[in-house]
């Protein structure tokens, strides 16, 4: 057994006043998810604490902490950036001083392996999170990772910000005009790819599918509210990539404009009545215990340059998504799989990805 440094913040008021313990966890919940809704749901907190505990630091500091806008989800005021980010400063300090502390600790002959690192940018991805967040207490790999849209991902990757980039592509995908916005930024040459999972996504709607919906259609033609995704996100291009193949305009769906930046904030905003249906992952529906009405499989990739394939970084994390431990993860998410998981593959497989 050990006893680990913490760290709190104080107001620095007379006396002094301990920051919630609260107010951290809930600030990063909603940068990851951009949304406040699916916050308070990762937080175990009810929206009325949640939004009470917001403003009334927003009395005491003086600006507001959280950005809501509607019809765009959540996103963290300038106060709100500038005090996640220093909390993360402080526990980086913090964790690299323990490290040398625990080493003087050990016995002489102990050895303990060097800590790898990883950024990632990548597309909202539930399994992608869990490996992260199981990683962090495991030995010798650890990932820097923000979620954004897959094309943005791609950009990042393309322009050397970040090590990794994470997209997915629906298996039905193979013209060329499907594919182009991925291509723009992957090199046949220098890149490769690294499977992941192949995961499920479909319409997501109350208990019971109380409307009968099975497509976009009864969508369209019910004229139910609708929660869509972001611009440059992947599912927004396949949502759209559907409607199109139906024949349906982005006029003819009620709430096309209303853009959420997560699959778990599409999946709080139909669990609270905000929209009657939306479009995401199978697991993100269970865990709100809602329905789901399968429309696509696809396949999600790790973009990686190819003169990284043999560093320390990448090996670790490829072992790792081949361990029991990645196994575990998948098997707790609905509409997962890990085929190939771990497996190289050249960025042409984009076109014949069976």
């Amino acid at each position: 057994m050990r006893l680990l440094p913490g760290l709190t913040w104080e107001l620095s008021d007379d006396p002094p006043a301990t920051l919630d313990p609260r107010l951290l966890p809930l600030l990063r919940a909603v940068a990851e998810t951009g949304s406040l809704a699916a916050a308070v749901a990762d937080r175990r907190m009810s929206y009325r604490a949640a939004w009470g505990l917001l403003r009334a630091y927003q009395r005491k500091l003086g600006d507001p902490l959280v950005a809501l806008q509607r019809g765009r989800g959540a996103s963290l005021a300038l106060l709100g950036e500038r005090l996640v980010a220093a909390d993360a400063t402080a526990r980086s300090r913090l964790a690299r001083t323990f490290s040398r502390l625990s080493l003087e600790l050990e016995a002489p002959d102990a050895k303990r392996a060097p800590v790898s690192r990883l950024t990632i940018a990548a597309s909202h991805d539930l399994a992608l999170a869990a490996l992260r967040d199981a990683l962090e207490a495991a030995k010798g790999l650890k990932l820097e990772l923000s979620f954004m849209g897959s094309l943005d991902a791609l950009e990042q990757y393309a322009e050397g910000r970040v090590d990794i980039a994470g997209f997915h592509v629906p298996l039905a995908f193979h013209r060329q005009e499907q594919l182009t916005p991925y291509l723009r930024w992957l090199r046949a040459r220098p890149d490769r790819l690294i499977h992941f999972v192949d995961r499920e996504q479909g319409l997501i709607v109350p208990r019971g599918n109380p409307e009968r919906l099975k497509t976009f259609r009864d969508i369209a033609g019910k004229q139910l509210r609708f929660v869509n995704r972001q611009r440059g996100s992947g599912t927004r291009l396949l949502i759209d990539s559907l409607l199109e193949e139906n024949g349906i305009g982005a006029a003819s769906i009620v709430g096309y404009a209303n853009e959420e930046f997560t699959h778990a904030a599409v999946a709080a905003t139909v669990a609270s009545g905000g929209a009657n249906v939306g479009f995401g992952l199978r697991a993100a529906a269970a865990k709100y215990a809602l329905a789901f009405v399968p429309q696509v499989r696809e396949r999600y990739w790790l973009a990686v340059r190819s003169v990284a394939l043999q560093s320390v970084p990448i090996t670790r994390l490829i072992q790792t998504l081949q361990s029991p431990i990645f196994a575990r993860i998948v098997k707790r998410l609905p509409g997962y799989q890990p085929i190939a998981a771990g497996a190289i593959a050249n960025i042409r497989e984009l076109r014949s990805p069976h």
